[in-house]
């Protein structure tokens, strides 16, 4: 047990084994839309997640993506919920959890990397999480939400800002909120992260496109957002490759091509010596 901690630890700081070449460059996505979750209802909506994964392993999906939280349908927003009820009624512990078992064997079946949503208790921390999953069942890595407010203060905040290896290269993922502050994508980005991956549940609309857009053109790259409604995809032009709303069970599939996302402009031209401020304030 003392040794599953320590892999935990280094999973949670986005320090995978087995990490593969990047040698490929078109990926097809798969972002799930599952209409309102139950909130605190954990069997409901893991067999929305299981409906969707069925139709993803039929588009051929090699990367299915949900929404933020969706295991617990982001119990965190209930007025009732409290820290101590999280970690009684949802969250998950990674050695002990059954639905994270199911969803490392739904990635083994259907043969695709699944990044899945849900609350997460390790060392007495509970956290807002996304874990990955290879298709070969390994759990190549866990996102922790770092930029908590209101409703999130109940959580424990991420320690750090990882990208996880695939075979596409680095994958950075970010989790609702994390999207409102510009360093959180630009670090991913930095680190090769041609795809940003960005679960959550909270705003979404005309005025998240305007940001998602925007991330993904300063920072040449492509961002998958996953909202239980509505699921955007962006390019790195900051053009929409697609956007689809919806309160009915979905899913979005799109294929495309990562090698659009350069660093031959907006990254290649910084100043980095000019924005120590920014770091120090």
């Amino acid at each position: 047990m003392k040794n599953l901690g320590v892999w935990c630890l280094a999973i949670a700081c986005g320090c995978a084994a087995g990490g593969e070449t990047p040698d490929r460059s078109t990926i097809t996505v798969g972002l799930m839309r599952g209409g309102e979750p139950k909130k605190w209802d954990l069997a409901a909506n893991f067999r929305v997640f299981l409906d969707i994964a069925e139709r993803a392993a039929a588009a051929k999906v090699d990367l299915l993506i949900t929404p933020e939280c969706w295991l617990d349908g982001y119990a965190a927003a209930d007025p009732k919920s409290t820290r101590d009820r999280l970690e009684r009624e949802a969250a998950q512990r990674l050695d002990a959890s059954e639905y994270l078992a199911r969803v490392r064997r739904e990635a083994v079946e259907k043969g695709m990397h699944i990044l899945f949503g849900f609350t997460s208790l390790d060392g007495g921390k509970i956290r807002n999480s996304a874990g990955l999953w290879a298709p070969d069942g390994r759990l190549i890595g866990i996102y922790h939400k770092t930029h908590l407010q209101t409703h999130d203060l109940q959580f424990d905040p991420g320690p750090s800002l990882p990208v996880f290896p695939s075979p596409w290269g680095p994958l950075g993922v970010m989790i609702c909120a994390d999207r409102r502050w510009p360093e959180v994508a630009r670090v991913l980005r930095l680190q090769g992260a041609r795809l940003i991956l960005n679960p959550s549940y909270g705003m979404r609309g005309d005025r998240n496109e305007v940001w998602m857009r925007t991330r993904a053109y300063e920072n040449q790259c492509f961002i998958a957002f996953t909202h239980p409604i509505e699921s955007l995809l962006v390019g790195p032009d900051g053009e929409v490759i697609r956007r689809v709303d919806g309160r009915e069970p979905g899913l979005l599939v799109e294929t495309i091509d990562l090698s659009r996302a350069k660093d031959d402009n907006h990254l290649r031209d910084r100043r980095p010596e000019l924005y120590g401020i920014i770091s120090r304030r």
